[in-house]
């Protein structure tokens, strides 16, 4: 067998990712703007494959990750997809959940740095994989949003093990419970993201921090990374094989049911129902 080897990334016959590498970037963007870069299973196997080029790609110091247009970098999972083939399946929602996850895993475990250039709305799964990198700038016209509670679902995968490292344990319940928009300025006054700047001002901003994780020593940037992992990767590894069995099983339920449907039929979620106080 061979041994691992990056490719050339035009090798790739992505659908939903653009993959480029120039000098010593690599730069992932979701694409699927038609549907605000929500993530399919397609996605996620794409996402797989392009990371793992980044992390054999030695020549590659900095992983900058961000989504396709103005509107959104990511609103998570695409629902549509979620209704047609998971919805009422719990099995089909694991395999599913277990993609999810391992994008995850090679995103952090990928040994290099890596930057969220956050273009539009971060949405649900959207602001796990946000998270995921170590670090983030955002246009200042960003929101970010944690819907699960409103939507029947909960952020298991990222958001509950993580926003309480990141923001504090009030701040985190306030996002996970409320469900309301966090505008960029104050995700940057919380220490959710790195840096704010005007939208015209993205790329050089993104550039600019690309510059400085570039010129450090990569053997020492990979254990430095190693090391700030420690608490994520504890609170994840107790917690996520729960989750995903727990969300499976959870498919099943009148809550999952509603949510998914009022977002697929455009409507408002009706919680009398799910109350038993219609």
């Amino acid at each position: 067998m061979d041994f691992p080897k990056s490719k050339d990334a035009g090798a790739f016959a992505f659908e939903t990712i653009r993959y480029e590498k120039s000098g010593h970037r690599a730069t992932i963007t979701l694409d699927r703007p038609d549907v605000l870069n929500a993530v399919n299973f397609t996605m996620l196997r794409e996402l797989r494959d392009a990371i793992e080029d980044v992390s054999w790609d030695d020549a590659v110091r900095v992983l900058v990750l961000t989504g396709s247009g103005n509107r959104a970098f990511c609103t998570g999972a695409d629902l549509k997809e979620q209704e047609r083939h998971c919805l009422g399946n719990p099995n089909a929602y694991w395999k599913w959940m277990g993609a999810f996850i391992e994008v995850h895993e090679k995103l952090r475990n990928i040994g290099k740095p890596t930057v969220a250039r956050l273009n539009g709305m971060v949405v649900g799964g959207g602001n796990e994989m946000n998270m995921s990198c170590d670090l983030a700038i955002a246009a200042d016209d960003v929101v970010i949003r944690q819907v699960g509670a409103a939507r029947g679902s909960v952020a298991a995968a990222g958001a509950t093990q993580w926003l309480p490292l990141i923001v504090g344990d009030r701040r985190a319940r306030e996002i996970l419970m409320l469900c309301e928009e966090v505008p960029a300025t104050q995700a940057l006054e919380w220490g959710l993201i790195n840096q704010v700047v005007p939208r015209a001002d993205l790329d050089t901003a993104v550039d600019a921090m690309c510059v400085k994780l570039i010129d450090k020593l990569p053997e020492c940037m990979r254990y430095t990374k190693q090391q700030l992992n420690y608490w994520r990767e504890m609170s994840w590894h107790q917690t996520i094989g729960h989750a995903r069995e727990w969300l499976s099983i959870h498919n099943t339920s009148t809550e999952v049911r509603e949510g998914t449907k009022a977002f697929v039929e455009k409507r408002p979620v009706d919680y009398g129902s799910v109350r038993g106080n219609r």
